[in-house]
């Protein structure tokens, strides 16, 4: 995966609350073949009407959230199934990061693990980075190693798992984070060794 640093592009606005998976994409396009995007299908049931024409007055619709990099919206964001491909759709649309009040907890995870970056702020932080959206500032830097956010003259924190952290700044998925650990883990056998001898798994003839 590629480190995630520090990330400055425009942002998008999605002023919702508890936006599960099932909605971020549909069950019906988890069929797709991965090779040719999921990003189309992001909030499909959102962004188009029933004939399958955009609706206007969608934010992901609009010309400015085709190069968001980030998406700002309401707690309980990802809840629902544990659908990896909900991640999938956001990555192959574009962003980088979500910043919510708070996530589901199987989706913050999947997140991590395909380099999307769930930034929790409280919940007037959260509103008022969605009102400088929609009213004066469009572009937004999302600061991984000091977690803070930074737009127009307002800046904010934001939380995040510091093993998430760890991962994300390094582009590391779970068998990079073990590699990491190599020295530690070599320093435990050799120590245990030495304290329980008695549990070694002995080498057959």
């Amino acid at each position: 995966m590629k480190p995630f640093e520090i990330l400055t592009t425009s942002a998008c606005a999605l002023p919702l609350a508890s936006i599960d998976t099932d909605q971020l994409i549909p069950a019906r396009f988890m069929k797709r073949s991965r090779a040719d995007g999921y990003g189309q299908y992001l909030l499909h049931d959102l962004r188009f009407d029933e004939s399958g024409e955009r609706r206007p007055d969608f934010p992901l619709n609009s010309t400015s959230a085709q190069a968001a990099g980030v998406l700002v919206t309401r707690r309980n964001f990802g809840a629902g199934s544990s659908r990896e491909a909900a991640v999938y759709a956001l990555v192959d649309f574009g962003f980088r990061c979500v910043i919510a009040p708070s996530f589901g907890d199987i989706f913050a995870s999947n997140a991590v693990n395909n380099g999307l970056l769930p930034a929790q702020v409280s919940e007037t932080d959260a509103e008022e980075i969605l009102t400088l959206l929609q009213t004066t500032a469009s572009h937004i830097t999302v600061d991984l190693r000091d977690s803070l956010i930074r737009l127009g003259n307002r800046t904010f924190t934001f939380a995040v798992d510091p093993i998430w952290r760890t991962k994300l700044l390094n582009g590391w998925d779970d068998l990079d984070l073990t590699a990491s650990l190599a020295g530690d883990i070599s320093r435990f056998e050799q120590q245990d060794a030495g304290a329980r001898p008695w549990v070694q798994i002995q080498d057959s003839d």
